[in-house]
């Protein structure tokens, strides 16, 4: 994985790999609206094409056949490739020139010939060339006018503006006029016309950079061909499917389910469902703090692990914040930086939000760790005490972390291991089968899934930490207020009976010394760093 690509694990049951392929004057972040519904049943590579995207003023673009061969070596073996614009056009070029990589192509607003001639509808050849002038005359005032172009025809023309403007990019360079080059002499239509795989070519209704002629030219030189679809989606122009997310991802689904490109979806789903975790941790917002003794314990021990870090961050990521209490501690620590304070559960980020405020200093955002809604490369430090364990799939949560931050940024995370709580595991064990303690995941594991993704430097060490009680009843009182209760899909249904209840307590008293019940939390605390170059 690179600067070039990233990769971003399905957050539901896999069935399908898609790279997403950019246009013109935009980069891999025009993509993301589309993630967090694509991503709830594909793998996803997200591609940053040198050429189309802004990357400051430099001359270093690719030629065409050097990006392919990138393109081909940042993605699956096998994948459905989806381009947008000039990006459905590198899609058929790899689709031309390695055909048992492409499972099926999808086009979005792209024509296969972008220059029009005689035979086929386009841009004109002389505006094309007075574009292009302006691009090599001043870059910056050409994407401003292109911009435009691509709004012309929306339907919603002010928000789409406004989310153009909050699309992280670089000024224009000179690597652009790559891009313009492939647009004046790529040719696709015969090799849509030979390709034999699944197609969909979708267009919109008021592209003013792609003509509505084009998607009749289209049905004609593909007809008769199986599986394939030329489609005229009815949102603005060419912009406008990119607008609708939803509606866009649910055409690729309902396409690929078509062509029999999605495998069954397997029922492995994961110990505990977010939902739960989020709504259990929402309630208990206003009675946290007065029952997590044990969270600010192994968070302060978490905290001066920080004092090795060799440079102040200027964004810290305060990940599973709950109702923000180290925020005061990581500000202080870092003076300066912008600090972003993020949980899965609605009712501590307004707990949060409520009692500290907002402002150029201090945000609060609800997000999941395994999908973080947070750009690529944005994050200097990672800071999360005890929130991890709620993440059953760690290599979703790795591939997150190495995509926000950036490169030689580090995450230091403590999380719960097996052993947490496992006297009173043992103690419901004694009365009956059911699951009344929440199961974590092991240290072996997590090295594991973190070996998975190339470039993180991981390591992690695990420490006892004792908490002792007169009765059970105060445990279990604790548990219910930190929102940390038996949450998982092998609990009892119903109530526990009395004569159950009764029977874990006398179990439980095996286990006491000096007057008290012992409480042992298996506490691992870890370290990954982000590798300073793209390997």
């Amino acid at each position: 994985m690179s600067a070039f690509a990233e990769y971003l694990p399905a957050l539901g049951q896999p069935r399908q790999d898609i790279v997403l392929l950019h246009g013109w004057g935009m980069g891999r972040e025009v993509w993301r609206p589309l993630l967090a519904t694509l991503r709830n049943w594909a793998n996803v590579t997200l591609l940053e094409l040198p050429g189309c995207a802004p990357q400051g003023d430099t001359a270093n673009a690719p030629e065409l056949e050097q990006l392919l061969d990138q393109i081909e070596q940042a993605c699956p073996e096998r994948a459905v490739f989806v381009g947008w614009s000039l990006g459905g056009q590198l899609a058929v070029a790899i689709a031309q020139r390695s055909p048992g990589r492409v499972a099926a192509l999808v086009t979005l607003c792209s024509n296969p010939r972008f220059v029009a001639d005689e035979h086929w509808p386009g841009m004109a050849p002389d505006v094309f060339e007075a574009f292009d002038t302006r691009v090599r005359e001043d870059v910056n005032a050409a994407l401003g006018r292109f911009q435009v172009l691509q709004l012309d025809g929306a339907e919603q023309p002010r928000a789409l503006r406004r989310w153009l403007r909050a699309l992280p990019a670089g000024p224009g360079g000179r690597s652009l006029f790559a891009g313009l080059d492939w647009l004046r002499e790529l040719d696709q239509r015969q090799c849509l016309a030979a390709a034999d795989l699944p197609q969909l070519h979708l267009f919109a209704a008021s592209d003013a950079l792609v003509p509505a002629g084009c998607e009749q030219a289209l049905s004609r030189l593909l007809a008769g061909k199986e599986q394939v679809a030329v489609k005229q989606l009815p949102q603005g122009g060419h912009l406008g499917p990119l607008a609708a997310p939803a509606d866009l991802a649910a055409e690729v689904e309902v396409f690929l389910v078509g062509a029999r490109l999605l495998v069954e979806e397997a029922d492995d789903m994961p110990q505990v469902e977010k939902a739960a975790v989020a709504n259990s941790f929402s309630r208990a917002a206003a009675s946290y703090d007065s029952v997590a003794h044990l969270q600010r314990d192994v968070g302060e021990q978490l905290l001066r692990r920080l004092d090795s870090l060799a440079q102040a961050p200027r964004v810290v990521l305060d990940l599973g914040c709950g109702t923000g209490y180290f925020r005061q501690a990581l500000q202080a620590r870092f003076p300066g930086a912008t600090y972003i304070g993020l949980d899965i559960a609605s009712g501590m980020v307004e707990y949060a939000r409520a009692r500290d405020g907002e402002s150029d200093e201090c945000a609060w955002l609800v997000g999941d760790a395994e999908a973080l809604p947070l750009a690529a490369d944005s994050v200097d430090l990672v800071f999360s005490s005890l929130a991890v364990q709620w993440c059953y799939r760690p290599q979703l949560l790795f591939a997150e972390l190495y995509r926000v931050l950036r490169p030689g940024g580090s995450c230091h995370f403590s999380s719960l291991g097996p052993d947490t709580l496992k006297e009173l595991r043992g103690a419901w064990a004694a009365v009956d089968a059911h699951q009344h303690v929440n199961e974590f995941i092991c240290p072996q594991r997590l090295q594991a899934d973190a070996a998975t993704v190339h470039g993180l430097q991981f390591s992690l060490v695990s420490e006892a930490f004792l908490l002792h009680y007169e009765r059970v009843g105060e445990l279990l009182a604790e548990l219910k207020a930190l929102g940390a209760h038996n949450m998982n899909r092998g609990r009892p249904a119903g109530l526990t009976s009395r004569r159950t209840l009764a029977g874990m307590v006398r179990a439980y008293e095996q286990w006491r010394e000096g007057g008290l019940l012992p409480a042992t939390y298996d506490v691992i605390f870890a370290n990954l760093v982000k590798g300073s170059e793209a390997a």
